[in-house]
């Protein structure tokens, strides 16, 4: 059977407030309450645990190297406890245990983990999952009730999306490649020449269209691997701009130079399950990912004019 802790979290607050005020004198004043009785509980944690946390000298109590060690547990103890207190304030308010996303694969990653780092800052025990899908698949995912909110390429029948970005397209080969090799401006007539990689739709009603470019092409299941296998040479993508910034500085992958058609652009939304349902734990989130995408933006608009200049 375990044992119940002997000291209480006053006491150790009491250590805490005379570290970090210096004195009994001052812990006293910072605590509101007299110095007699912050003593008293320093006293109860040397008697009960048989230690000696300060040496006194003067009119400042000093750590000692065990005090140094009970200082830093205790600090521990009383952010976890401030942190569980914090917790079921949440939860007892309505926010969510659980927070299920639904993200479009385009969409920039560093941008998602940034929103959801500050979510986890001010909730940090609320889970959450992030399911990573391809075009179809973030719809079929809200039709399903598999997502709370998603950021979405399309707005499935009965929802209300909310515009989040817009995503630059670019077609990309590795320098070597036999398109970059022509030399002149390319057509869709030369596209069709070469093998295309394609990435696969997540849905299970996925598009059974042939490509458009190419009579060749591989059909491969993430993006990681359709940027691999471009770089590798293998074949020619229609690749977002955010997703190769490395590729396109090193010159690892370039840009085709069409004649026409060069770039495309796809609108992402951000969309609620529910809007009118959804608890504050998910309507936060959906206003922190807005702010990090306007962020990004403001910082990529700011680069492109450094640029310029």
């Amino acid at each position: 059977m375990d044992k119940a802790p002997r000291i209480t979290l006053e006491q150790w607050h009491a250590l805490v407030a005379v570290v970090d005020a210096g004195s009994y004198a001052r812990a006293a004043e910072r605590l509101h309450k007299t110095q007699s009785s912050v003593t008293y509980a320093v006293q109860k944690i040397e008697s009960l645990l048989g230690v000696k946390p300060f040496d006194i000298e003067g009119r400042k109590a000093v750590l000692t190297p065990v005090g140094q060690t009970l200082y830093r547990r205790a600090k521990t103890l009383l952010e976890e406890a401030a942190n569980a207190e914090a917790a079921a304030q949440r939860l007892s308010a309505g926010w969510e245990a659980e927070i299920r996303v639904g993200m479009e694969h385009v969409f920039p990653l560093h941008i998602m983990l940034k929103a959801l780092e500050r979510f986890g800052q001010e909730s940090a025990t609320t889970h959450i999952e992030l399911i990573e899908s391809v075009l179809g698949g973030t719809a079929e995912a809200l039709l399903r009730g598999e997502t709370d909110l998603a950021v979405s390429p399309r707005v499935p029948p009965g929802f209300m999306g909310e515009p989040l970005t817009r995503m630059r397209f670019l077609p990309v080969a590795h320098p070597g490649h036999p398109l970059h090799a022509l030399g002149r401006p390319l057509t869709q007539y030369d596209l069709r020449q070469e093998r295309q990689l394609v990435i696969r739709e997540s849905g299970s009603a996925r598009s059974t269209r042939p490509s458009v470019e190419a009579t060749q092409r591989w059909t491969v299941s993430h993006m990681a691997t359709s940027i691999q296998a471009a770089r590798s040479g293998c074949g020619f993508a229609w690749l977002p701009e955010d997703k190769i910034p490395e590729e396109l500085t090193s010159g690892m992958l370039k840009p085709l130079p069409m004649r026409e058609g060069g770039e495309r652009f796809g609108d992402l939304y951000l969309v609620f399950a529910n809007r009118e349902t959804a608890g504050p734990g998910t309507l936060r989130l959906g206003e922190i990912i807005v702010e990090a995408v306007r962020e990004a933006c403001a910082g990529s608009d700011a680069a492109d004019q450094a640029r310029a200049e």
